[in-house]
């Protein structure tokens, strides 16, 4: 029941902006190392190309994501259908950060609604899109976005913020190293 593609098409798009939440995968080259999956909403997720796409970060009690792609650049996303028809897509591919201040954020940026806590972008290069029945995934009913996490970095102010990713966001879980800070420390 798989369909395989080398792009992500017309219709896989009209399907993932549908979506409200998505999901994000990644893992170090080390065996040993934590396997992590992270569900993400907000509207935050964007299809730049047939091959590429984008999602503004939010800050968060970890950063594995950015440190896997640091270390090997592999990134899977996610995306199923609660409601309508039953659908599974996943993209897969190699990924980046993109961090404040760059050239590349200044260009990509306008492309999202920026918080004071968007730590970052991570973007993808997509080599495969597959979809598949999603015959398994329940039905569940979405009700709106929850607003604690913008209470909370609110709460902290910018400074704090910058501190909280400082202590929080440098290193992955197996200790590997972050992109650098918003802050242009390691």
């Amino acid at each position: 029941m798989a369909k395989f593609y080398d792009h992500i098409t017309d219709y896989l798009q009209e399907f993932i902006h549908k979506q409200h939440m998505f999901f994000v995968g990644s893992a170090p080259l080390s065996g040993e190392g934590h396997v992590n999956l992270s569900p993400k909403g907000t509207d935050s997720f964007r299809v730049l190309s047939p091959n590429r796409v984008a999602y503004a970060d939010l800050t968060g009690s970890g950063n594995e994501t950015s440190c896997h792609l640091l270390e090997n650049g592999r990134i899977t996303f996610m995306f199923c259908a609660f409601e309508g028809a039953p659908n599974i897509v996943r993209l897969f591919g190699t990924g980046y950060t993109v961090l404040r201040g760059t050239p590349e954020w200044d260009e990509l940026s306008r492309h999202f609604t920026i918080y004071p806590s968007t730590r970052q972008l991570i973007v993808a290069d997509i080599s495969m899109a597959q979809s598949s029945c999603g015959f398994g995934v329940p039905y569940y009913e979405y009700k709106g976005e929850r607003d604690q996490h913008f209470k909370w970095a609110d709460h902290l102010g910018e400074e704090k913020l910058a501190e909280y990713q400082e202590a929080k966001n440098s290193c992955s879980l197996d200790g590997l190293p972050a992109p650098l800070s918003l802050s242009g420390k390691a």
